[in-house]
């Protein structure tokens, strides 16, 4: 067990109590290595030092200063003659831990992390996305010495860089890998954009591109350009919860879905281009990412009957429903199980490099795999990812905003409305403006809508301003008037939705306050 500077070994009993404290490092230890005995064990610090200790005696037998920098990989031959030792200095060296004769073998171009001697090919793993195998000689390692360029490695840290510094770094002995396994660029920044559909990164390469989170895919390869630049120009004013969270640890992107929350984002289906998608009709970003993800695993889960919940309520998603898109009616009657398996494209992942899916196992051990391999007997998802894939059922999350609706200073409209209003995050401004005609036009809601509730000209498919055609109007009633929504006295745009009006324009903790004006109709 590793304790900072120190190396401390555990007794597996079952008082845990401690055998030893074996104390020599200056610097956090870094790699560890144990001979077939358990006799010796070498280690690799950040104090660029790497010692061999006797375990029976308690004690630091030799210490072998030959990197510049910290030592974060240890390999060594099967006779633990010789090791191999790489790190934060981006070489790779072969030292005699008897004669303590040591030669640099290679450099690389990034700090190694890892190596694993294989025959006579050590091969190197580094901060960078592809494995090198350089020659190694395993088997007989003197046969490198024999190249020249060996020196005596000092036993004290100050040793090596002070030679380093003097000029006499000693020279690689071989220039070029004999083997390469090239590995996709690693990303190294990240950025979630506003619409919370996609992320832009850059990689070790430099390339910017940009995702889609709910497809898994690249949309647009920017090239080598500034990551910031292309994040201001790639922005949106928009308002969209954030129903995921996402990390680059491994160097690829890692999005993580916790319910409820992750049901809180909602968006119209006409944004995302679905064909013949009523204007109103809702999309629950998480509900379709998870069916899209889940699309290979329903077809293939024997279908047994409806998944049914065990605890808490949660409610049928009808917004998101398939059956409410123009779909062949042979794509509609079959319930659940082709409801399931209909996925919209916005939603739809590669299955030549697909995505995997990294969950816990109901033993408490995490397991992953690709969706394309998912063969419908895993037992171990989440039941909330299930039902919501399978049934169309989750959690519904507050989606609501609740805003006060006013003539506009210095306007002579009246005030229709008593009270606070409320409406979906996603409504958008235009509707907001449709509500006002309807209110100023005619003498009371078309459906008899009190003013508490805001669902007057948001569920019918007639628009609100569509009021010169409806009989029984009088005169009065067909001029049309243009409105004008404002808040905190600047016009905004019909576009916009509530959420984003009350994040970028309203700007306070309390409830959004949004004015009307008549204008002269254009």
């Amino acid at each position: 067990m590793i304790q900072g500077h120190c190396l401390s070994l555990v007794v597996l009993k079952r008082t845990g109590s401690k055998n030893m404290k074996l104390r020599g490092h200056t610097d956090n230890i870094r790699a560890l290595l144990i001979d077939s005995t358990g006799r010796y064990c070498l280690s690799g610090s950040s104090d660029s030092m790497i010692r061999l200790w006797d375990l029976g005696q308690q004690r630091c037998v030799h210490s072998y200063a030959v990197h510049t920098d910290s030592v974060w990989a240890l390999a060594s031959t099967p006779s633990f003659g010789h090791v191999y030792s790489g790190g934060r200095d981006q070489s790779v060296y072969l030292t005699d831990l008897s004669t303590r004769e040591s030669v640099l073998l290679c450099t690389n171009e990034h700090p190694i992390l890892q190596l694993s001697l294989q025959d006579d090919t050590i091969w190197v793993a580094t901060t960078d996305s592809s494995v090198y195998g350089w020659p190694a000689e395993g088997q007989t390692p003197q046969k490198v010495f024999q190249k020249g360029g060996s020196f005596l490695a000092g036993n004290l840290s100050f040793s090596r860089a002070r030679a380093s510094l003097e000029g006499s770094a000693p020279v690689p002995v071989y220039k070029e890998p004999s083997f390469t396994i090239p590995g996709v660029p690693a990303i190294v920044q990240h950025e979630i954009m506003n619409n919370r559909r996609h992320v832009l990164t850059k990689d070790t390469v430099g390339s910017v591109k940009l995702w889609e989170i709910t497809r898994g895919a690249v949309i647009e390869d920017f090239g080598k350009v500034s990551f910031d630049d292309k994040k201001k120009e790639l922005f949106e004013m928009v308002s969209i919860p954030a129903w995921f969270t996402m990390d680059a640890r491994l160097g690829c992107l890692s999005v993580h879905l916790d319910t409820p929350q992750c049901f809180s984002a909602e968006i119209y289906a006409v944004d995302l281009n679905v064909t013949g998608a009523q204007e109103d009709l809702k999309i629950n970003l998480a509900h379709e990412t998870l069916r899209g993800l889940l699309v290979h695993w329903s077809k293939r889960r024997p279908k047994l009957g409806q998944h049914s919940l065990s605890n808490g309520d949660s409610s049928i998603g009808k917004d998101v429903s398939l059956k409410n898109l123009p779909h062949p009616r042979s794509d509609v009657d079959d319930g659940s199980e082709n409801h399931a398996n209909n996925v919209l494209p916005s939603f739809e992942f590669s299955t030549v490099s697909p995505p995997s899916i990294i969950t816990e196992s109901s033993s408490g051990g995490p397991w992953r795999k690709r969706i394309t391999d998912l063969d419908g007997t895993e037992d171990d998802l989440p039941w909330w990812c299930v039902d919501c894939a399978e049934n169309g059922r989750f959690p519904k999350e507050n989606t609501k905003c609740g805003f006060y609706l006013h003539p506009a200073e210095g306007s002579p409209a009246p005030n229709i409305t008593q009270g606070k209003l409320s409406a979906p995050r996603i409504l958008r401004v235009l509707k907001v403006a449709n509500y006002v005609v309807e209110k100023l036009v005619l003498e009371k809601p078309l459906d008899g809508s009190p003013d508490s509730t805001f669902a007057m000209g948001l569920t019918s498919g007639t628009s609100a301003l569509d009021s010169s055609s409806r009989p029984g109007l009088k005169p009065w009633q067909k001029l049309k008037p243009s409105v004008e929504i404002l808040c905190n006295n600047q016009v905004l745009s019909p576009e916009m939705s509530l959420a984003t009006v009350r994040t970028y324009i309203w700007k306070k903790p309390e409830d959004l306050i949004l004015n009307y004006r008549v204008v002269q109709s254009r």
